[in-house]
This record gives structure tokens, C-alpha cells and sequence, in this order.
């Protein structure tokens, strides 16, 4: 199924895994519309991607937010959302308000997007969702990040079934170097993902490139749907 012509809508889109996403549908011929909270990095994002991208502003723990940009977009056809905003800690140390933010964006956000996504899909569309490692792996520190991937996990078998014959998948990464590590300081972070690499079957860690290429192919491909996409470097076998 060819992205030529179709609208792709990237919530989550202004940086990191989902602005490629971006790149990659408009390399195939599509129009993508990058929402994120940000309009700092939605402007840069717009700018680098070209005249094929729009910019859309949108907060996912507010219903009236999440409905107004689905109405601003109208018809589409593929939705991918990649937004997050992760709480880490130790349980006796989490901080409980940082940890409802991560439901909010990331369960009920994407629940949201659906809900008011959903009836502006052409019916051969699809929906992507992100999940993440934790939900199969998790480590000290992350239980509210692997609760919210194992929830978004069930909501995408979940949306296959309700939606159809809308194609709902879920594609859940490893690690990947993003900015989203910008917050660890350099040298920690190099040392880190040369750890993490040598520890894994695949030996490197993940691209942004290599998680959009998947995201891409459940787009695609008009038999996929329900399924769980790991792209881990085999992160789950050790």
C-alpha cells in the first residue's frame, strides 16, 4: 500500500523517532502533519522537513486540545503517535504528579487521539502506536514507565478489534539514540549506549531510522494488524 498522496499525521512528531516518521512518509510521497506541545521545536521541525509538512500544536492530557486538532485536519489516513512524557524513579521516591502526567500523555492521550482520531480516517487507514521495552523488561526505576507501555500495549489489541476495519498495531523500541537522552550528560551517555550495545544480539543500539522503517511497513502493509512490532536489538532475549 503506497504512501503517495496520503495524509499522515505524527503526534509526537517534532523530534526524535516521530519527526522521522515524518521524514520518511513525505521521502514516499505522503503530507505529514507533526503535532507536538512544543512550538519552539514544531517550527524547526516544519523547516527541516519541507513544504510537504504542516505544524499542529496539541496537548494530549486535554480532550478539548486533542478534538480541536482533529478537526482542524479533517480526512486522513494514517495516525502514528510517539509523544510521551515518562516519569523515572524509585517507587518510594516517585514523584506521584510526574507519574499522573505519563498516564495522561501517554494511556488516556493516546486513548484520546483515537477516540477523536478515529471517525477522520479513511477507512483503510491505520493507527500506529509506541510502546517501549519496559513493559517487557522492566529495570529499577521504571515501573510507571513499564505500566504505561503495558497499558498502551492492550489498548492496541484492543483499537484492532473495535476499529476495524481501521488497522491498529503497536511497535515497541528498545534503546534509541534520541534527544530524548540529551539530559544525561555526555560522557555518561556515550559510555552508556556502548554498554548497551555490546550487550545486545544485534550489537549497536537503535536509530530513529530503524524504529520509522517499522512504523512505515505496519502503515503499509494492508494484512498487519493487532501485532506487536519489537525493535530491540533483541533487548528481550538476555
Amino acid at each position: 500500500m503506497s504512501l503517495a498522496g496520503k495524509k499522515v499525521v505524527v503526534v509526537g512528531g517534532s523530534s526524535g523517532i516521530g519527526l522521522e516518521i515524518a521524514r520518511q512518509a513525505i521521502a514516499q510521497g505522503a503530507s505529514a502533519v507533526v503535532a507536538s506541545r512544543s512550538a519552539r521545536r514544531l517550527s524547526a521541525a516544519v523547516a527541516d522537513l519541507g513544504e510537504r509538512a504542516q505544524a499542529a500544536q496539541v496537548d494530549l492530557s486535554d480532550e478539548a486540545s486533542v478534538r480541536t486538532l482533529f478537526q482542524g485536519i479533517g480526512a486522513f489516513d494514517h495516525l502514528v503517535l510517539t509523544a510521551a512524557d515518562l516519569a523515572y524513579g524509585p517507587l518510594l521516591q516517585l514523584d506521584l504528579a510526574a507519574a499522573r502526567r505519563t498516564i495522561d500523555t501517554k494511556v488516556w492521550g493516546y486513548l484520546c487521539a483515537a477516540r477523536h482520531g478515529a471517525p477522520h480516517l479513511r477507512r483503510d487507514g491505520s493507527i500506529t502506536l509506541f510502546s517501549g521495552l519496559a513493559a517487557h523488561k522492566p529495570t529499577v526505576g521504571a515501573a510507571m514507565v513499564a505500566t504505561v507501555n503495558g497499558a498502551v500495549e492492550a489498548l492496541g489489541r484492543a483499537l484492532a478489534v473495535e476499529l476495524a476495519p481501521l488497522r491498529v498495531n503497536v511497535v515497541c523500541p528498545g534503546v534509541v539514540e534520541t534527544p530524548a537522552w540529551s539530559g544525561m550528560p555526555e560522557e555518561q551517555r556515550k559510555r552508556f549506549f556502548s554498554a548497551t550495545a555490546q550487550s545486545l544480539p544485534a550489537r549497536c543500539i537503535g536509530a530513529p531510522t530503524d524504529l520509522a522503517e517499522a512504523a512505515l511497513f505496519v502503515m503499509q502493509n494492508r494484512f498487519t494488524t493487532g501485532s506487536l512490532v519489537h525493535v530491540d536489538g533483541g533487548a528481550r532475549l538476555g
